[in-house]
């Protein structure tokens, strides 16, 4: 094991022991302080670090590495600067901030301008978003959305377990944790008409997802392989996939989504390493049948994390919607980048790429309403007198991630979406 996930390790910054964000963690975002710009951060507890300021004041010193980085807006170019600078800090920021280190900790006027309340950071877009792939990679979530819409028993299309089925995506509406999002308008055919109407979406739904975030572009016609694909991938994000059911029930024959999905994503601020998430490594599902050779791969790249997505209703209490976990999915994050390049495809910088709705085998565990609510005809009883077949307005959406075995906890704190009115 890495030192920097040493389970013993405590910070001299103090935090609860269900914090998600431990010195083991050390994630990565965009932070704008009162009265300043936006600045690469990091987080311990309920403290956000500039990490402009920790270069400014000569507590980041690792040669080679361009400091002006820290002082970009996104973090697009440190992410490109390649993995060994990844480790090295993550390793110079484990150091500094271990309680036995006074170098920082005992340094009252530096921690005032390093050192910063979580509550008074706003959290900003972490990278400018390069493109987007949106994968189906749950079984049970598309066996789920099979039953509903082809053969119940035969839910599955002939391709689904010989590859990661995905569609390019819109990452220009990708959009961080807190940005109100507005009910969607578009084509709607009703049973009753023979013809289309423009109308508000009245099946906004959720999709729980976690899309990973590529650092090391790739090159134009070579394909990356399963061995290699976790030298592209930087990181971790929740990721909440809005979907308007009923624009795409209409506009998705023969092409798949558009303006059902394109509207808005909306992601957790915090990016979580592949180096935090180290230690929760697990094996995935036996794969049956035997995949082709370019998707076959040596080790675990599952993650055993944690999921769950609440609902507030206006003015009320948060109440539980589902619960599972994203070691769940059929297929990992090796596959899923080399099937994205096999054909010669190449990766950029800050690209996104989706898990799909992450999906278990109980109606509990279901990653979206439309599977909960079997496509809105059953409503669903979240409690307090409170029923939803889709989300309604002024609804506030929380997805909730985290990774713990014993000593440790990594988590992705959250990515909340509030439902705002359509737009006249």
């Amino acid at each position: 094991m890495n030192k920097t996930n040493d389970p013993g390790l405590k910070s001299w910054i103090s935090h609860g022991v269900d914090s998600d964000f431990p010195v083991q963690n050390l994630p990565y975002g965009i932070a704008r302080f009162p009265g300043g710009h936006p600045v690469p951060s990091t987080r311990i507890g309920d403290t956000v670090i500039n990490l402009e300021a920790l270069a400014e004041k000569s507590y980041i010193d690792i040669p080679g590495l361009d400091l002006s980085l820290f002082s970009k807006s996104v973090l697009n170019d440190f992410i490109a600067s390649g993995k060994p600078n990844w480790h090295k800090l993550r390793d110079c920021l484990s150091g500094l901030f271990i309680s036995d280190n006074p170098v920082l900790r005992d340094n009252a006027e530096d921690k005032e301008a390093i050192l910063h309340p979580a509550g008074t950071a706003e959290m900003l877009m972490p990278v400018k978003a390069g493109d987007y792939t949106d994968f189906y990679s749950s079984e049970e979530h598309a066996r789920n959305l099979g039953k509903l819409f082809r053969d119940e028993k035969d839910p599955l299309l002939p391709n689904w377990k010989h590859m990661p089925v995905a569609y390019h995506g819109r990452s220009s509406s990708i959009v961080v944790s807190g940005t109100p999002v507005h009910r969607p308008r578009g084509q709607i055919k009703q049973d009753y008409s023979p013809f289309p109407e423009f109308l508000p979406s009245q099946q906004l739904d959720f999709e729980l997802e976690v899309a990973f975030i590529t650092g090391i572009p790739s090159v134009l016609g070579v394909p990356v392989s399963t061995a290699a694909a976790e030298d592209h991938i930087f990181g971790l994000v929740l990721f909440n996939d809005l979907t308007a059911r009923d624009l795409q029930r209409w506009e998705y024959v023969p092409l798949g989504p558009f303006t059902s999905k394109n509207f808005a994503s909306v992601i957790s601020p915090w990016i979580v390493t592949l180096d935090a998430l180290e230690p929760f490594r697990v094996s995935g599902p036996h794969q049956d049948p035997q995949v082709l050779s370019y998707l076959s791969f040596l080790g675990n790249h599952h993650f055993d994390i944690h999921l769950g997505v609440y609902l507030q209703p206006e003015d009320q209490e948060e109440l539980p919607v589902c619960s599972t976990n994203y070691r769940n999915l059929y297929w990992n994050i090796a596959q899923q980048l080399a099937h994205q390049t096999v054909s010669g495809c190449n990766i950029n910088t800050a690209d996104f790429y989706a898990s799909g709705t992450i999906s278990g085998n109980t109606p509990e565990s279901f990653g979206s309403l439309i599977e909960r609510t079997v496509n809105g005809t059953k409503p669903f009883d979240l409690g307090n007198g409170i029923k939803r077949t889709f989300l309604e307005d002024h609804d506030t959406v929380i997805f909730r991630g985290f990774s713990e075995k014993v000593g440790l906890r990594v988590g992705f704190g959250e990515a909340v979406t509030r439902i705002l009115p359509a737009m006249e």
